[in-house]
């Protein structure tokens, strides 16, 4: 379950790089053999917090893309969905951060990709991409599970959680601020 959660914060409005990630490596290097489960509970939850993230931005539309991207970077935006939708989307569920995953499905939505071809997308890239990070986690298993035992590893981990609740503040915080502004009248 811990696995679907993160997946559905990650790929909504919380800042979460890589927490998924992370997880699915340490249950794969613990239990390899539940890595096919490990895959679709990731992939499971990455598409849910998809849908929450496409119900907002299909709302807010072009209108509301236009007041988050430059003039000239919206129409290139536009012009890239437009010709390749699904293949900006499959790059972007594949990509590890930074690249900009939220951005990229957030302007799909807003310029109206279909639903369903979004959420199939996003949960085959997503499946393949947590496929091959389990294959690594399968390969490097016990010096990943040594490392996730010391010290210094548990300190990271503790920094790493201060800076995704201060990024995750940061981006609900704008969310809503955009949200606001786009309902006031102009």
């Amino acid at each position: 379950m811990g696995l679907v959660l993160l997946g559905v914060l990650d790929s909504s409005f919380l800042f979460l790089p890589f927490g998924n990630d992370i997880l699915l490596v340490y249950l794969v290097a613990r239990d390899g053999g539940g890595l096919l489960w490990y895959v679709l509970a990731a992939a499971a939850g990455s598409t849910m917090g998809v849908v929450l993230l496409d119900l907002v931005s299909r709302r807010v539309g072009q209108e509301g893309l236009s007041r988050v991207l430059h003039p000239k970077r919206l129409e290139y935006v536009m012009a890239k969905m437009k010709q390749r939708a699904a293949m900006g989307i499959a790059i972007a569920c594949l990509a590890p951060p930074p690249f900009p995953f939220t951005m990229v499905v957030a302007a799909a939505s807003a310029l109206q990709y279909p639903r369903i071809r979004l959420l199939a997308v996003v949960f085959v890239s997503r499946s393949l991409r947590f496929f091959l990070i389990g294959l690594a986690a399968l390969h490097y298993g016990r010096g990943i599970l040594r490392i996730a035992r010391s010290a210094g590893f548990e300190w990271f981990m503790i920094g790493f959680t201060v800076v995704c609740l201060i990024g995750s503040t940061v981006s609900v915080s704008k969310w809503v601020r955009r949200s606001k502004t786009s309902r006031l009248p102009t």
